[in-house]
């Protein structure tokens, strides 16, 4: 039972809605004005209004902000008989939790007033502590992340290459930025390139820079990566994707410390500290001859492993509030609840996507979110209907939906959580490179290990 007001100049209507919740026991009072609903409020505190938008005198528009002051923890449910679209953008900015079309539809009221129902009953909430953070730093309880930590702690103040292995989403490049944050070198610059995302000869000219004239299109002397890191932090993400002439370059930069632009003559020095970050099997990748044994060891001087998070959920309590705080301040949002359900939830699902598909998944979440609750029904797809989804599509990677997600190889991870995300967003690739957050020529190149 709830103290529900219904605010509405229409008789009629009011008087079929109180009807209506009075027979499951709601102690139910109605107005025919804002003002008059104010009034009424005042003395009542309701937990649920139904407020109409368009009313002689004051509109419920109008009177969002005023019912929101007297009564901050209500849920306030718009009904409207006009179908605007500024009407319901307005109302959702204003405050309403929710909006319903008349003629009303007793069902979709009732399902409306059972989830402010349910956000009104603490018991099935749990408060999340936000930190005072801007949420950047790693946060983690389990001992795979401690080790992590001290490692990071044992090689900040080296200038030993780091290799910063894990499947897609874990995390390698926060980890990296932890690693020059924690030297001395914090004042200088960290340069950060995707290896993957460009062709070769772009690449080459994006680590090294170009002379003008070298090639077509070079308008201007081009400063590379190299150049820009100074004394500071070159972080090579996705390092395995390099092609061999490449690689065969990047081995004399770390022998030499020198290194040579596109179509320049005159050798340039280069004291950056090399991290670098893959999610290849680095054996497979040198007995197949696609990536130089002798690069690999330049690379790997101190190899710090960050485990998939089904490894480490018990992470998730401590990293679901500091990814909150970074949201919180992208989004200018103010979430600082979850629905114990949700939580649960969360903790629940396996993550196939990692850190990257939770932090996506907590936007999406933290956008959609009518006040400052995450409630379950925002995480459709990681309810128990979507696990017959992705089972679906684990049998077409040649995976029975019994088969153990430990016994995959971290391609079969990486092949699966990509067909998902390409279902999920009907085959559209921009949309898909976008949540995976890789190129399109890493796309390519992953479609094309599907189709082999």
């Amino acid at each position: 039972m709830c103290k529900l007001l219904i605010v509405d100049d229409d008789k009629g209507i009011r008087r079929t809605l109180e009807l209506h919740f009075n027979t499951q026991q709601h102690d139910v009072k109605t107005a025919n004005s804002v003002d008059d609903g104010l009034a009424i409020a005042k003395i009542f505190a309701p937990n649920i209004i139904i407020l109409d938008i368009r009313m002689e005198g004051k509109s419920g528009l109008e009177g969002i902000s005023e019912f929101k002051q007297l009564c901050p923890n209500a849920r306030i449910i718009m009904i409207t008989a006009f179908h605007d679209m500024q009407s319901t953008i307005e109302a959702m900015q204003n405050g309403a939790d929710e909006y319903i079309h008349k003629p009303l539809d007793l069902d979709e009221i009732d399902a409306a007033v059972g989830s402010a129902l349910q956000l009104q009953n603490n018991s099935n909430l749990d408060a999340i502590n936000i930190p005072d953070s801007s949420g950047n730093s790693i946060v983690g309880c389990s001992k795979a992340m401690k080790e992590i930590f001290k490692n990071i702690g044992r090689v900040a103040m080296t200038k030993a290459s780091v290799m910063i292995t894990g499947e897609s989403g874990t995390g390698k490049e926060m980890v990296a930025k932890a690693i020059h944050n924690a030297g001395n070198k914090t004042a200088q610059p960290f340069v950060a390139i995707n290896c993957a995302a460009l062709v070769e000869t772009l690449l080459e000219s994006e680590m090294f820079g170009h002379k003008k004239g070298s090639f077509t299109g070079a308008v201007s002397d081009q400063m590379g990566k190299f150049e820009l890191a100074q004394d500071g932090t070159l972080f090579l993400d996705e390092v395995g994707e390099l092609a061999g002439s490449i690689q065969a370059k990047l081995l004399r930069v770390l022998q030499e410390k020198e290194f040579t632009p596109v179509g320049g003559k005159q050798s340039q020095i280069t004291n950056a500290r090399i991290i670098c970050a893959t999610n290849i099997d680095f054996k497979q990748a040198i007995k197949d001859k696609t990536f130089r044994e002798d690069l690999f060891y330049r690379l790997q001087v101190v190899r710090i492993h960050i485990p998939p998070l089904r490894e480490r959920k018990e992470d998730l309590p401590l990293l679901i509030p500091a990814l909150l705080a970074r949201i919180n301040r992208d989004l200018d949002t103010q979430i600082n609840q979850v629905a114990r359900d949700a939580m649960e939830a969360l903790c629940a699902y396996d993550w196939p996507g990692n850190v990257r598909e939770l932090e996506n998944l907590l936007t999406k979440a933290m956008a959609l979110c009518p006040g400052k609750i995450l409630t379950l029904d925002l995480f459709e797809s990681i309810s128990p209907q979507s696990a017959d989804v992705d089972s679906g599509s684990s049998a077409r990677l040649g995976q029975s939906p019994q088969q153990d997600i430990a016994e995959l190889s971290l391609h079969d991870l990486e092949l699966q959580y990509t067909v998902e995300v390409l279902e999920r967003v009907a085959g559209h690739k921009g949309k898909a490179c976008d949540i995976l957050k890789i190129s399109r020529p890493k796309l390519q190149r992953i479609l094309d290990r599907i189709e082999a």
